[in-house]
């Protein structure tokens, strides 16, 4: 393993009731590389028609969802009466806070053809001063974020600051993410600005400071070291990082807090039906062990 790599995580599948997903964090060894609490990849999976994903209405708190598709598109709805058409290379930022439910489905649309599903689903841990914020939606379409082309790279900067260029995504805690495709041969520098980072490899392979990383792992780096990522084929990549968090969260479902007590309220108060509904839809995720559809 190069001297520049502290770990290499290997994805466990997860089912999210009907979909598998590969999730990658949160692992034994590594709850988090910067706010990242929760990483996973979605597909590629071929859907037939007639068919979709239907991940009915469930609660977060004390996290933002980021969901970023390569292929395919999800319909968001939330509680607060967003219902928008998630879409490839868009940023589809959720802010959980004191409390948010939402849906994602695929739209009547898709789901009368056949299609490609793939993408990355991360969640983002919200600095203990902002756990308890207002919930919020925000959707970021491909023409606002920078895109860098260069002799076989391509790459887009989700969040923070990278080669140069700002993405203009609003962030409650520092956080460096961005997609990138790399031809064959070709090279391209992770410097070490941000305290925490990742190499999370979705497909192809590439080296790091001459070390080989297989398709479908994380690479967390060594802070305050400069990386260089080459390809020897085509490949596609994420990198991850930001600034260490604020401390350790508790996590249960999809509930994450620097309070553990916080937890236990949010389970008591979606079992009780206390959380706001998504508009237009009955159904909903029970708490394990609980009655409901």
């Amino acid at each position: 393993m190069s001297d520049i790599i502290e770990l290499e995580i290997k994805p466990r599948k997860r089912d999210l009731g009907g979909f598998e997903v590969m999730r990658v964090l949160p692992f034994a060894k590594r709850q988090m590389v910067g706010p990242f609490i929760f990483f996973d990849q979605m597909g590629p999976n071929n859907l037939k028609a007639g068919h979709g994903i239907d991940v009915r209405p469930h609660p977060h708190i004390g996290l933002s969802t980021v969901t970023y598709l390569f292929d395919g598109e999800l319909m968001h709805r939330d509680s607060l009466g967003t219902a928008l058409q998630i879409l490839p290379g868009e940023v589809n930022w959720m802010t959980a806070g004191k409390g948010i439910v939402h849906s994602e489905r695929t739209s009547d649309e898709y789901r009368d053809k056949e299609f490609n599903l793939f993408g990355i689903q991360a969640w983002v841990a919200l600095p203990k001063s902002h756990e308890e914020t207002e919930p919020a939606f925000a959707n970021y379409t491909t023409d606002v974020l920078p895109q860098i082309e260069e002799p076989g790279v391509t790459a887009r900067v989700i969040t923070g600051t990278l080669f140069g260029e700002t993405s203009p995504v609003e962030t409650h805690w520092e956080t460096v993410y961005a997609d990138v495709a790399m031809n064959g041969g070709a090279s391209i520098p992770f410097d070490a600005d941000a305290e925490e980072r990742a190499v999370y490899l979705v497909e192809g392979c590439i080296e790091i400071d001459g070390t080989e990383v297989e398709a479908g792992t994380m690479a967390v780096l060594k802070p305050g070291e400069a990386a260089t990522i080459k390809a020897g084929a085509p490949s596609r990549l994420m990198l991850l990082g930001g600034a260490a968090m604020d401390g350790p969260r508790y996590i249960w479902l999809n509930l994450v807090s620097s309070d553990k007590e916080r937890i236990e309220q949010a389970k008591a108060d979606w079992q009780a039906g206390k959380f706001d509904p998504v508009p237009d839809e009955t159904e909903f995720i029970p708490l394990p062990d609980t009655p409901g559809p």
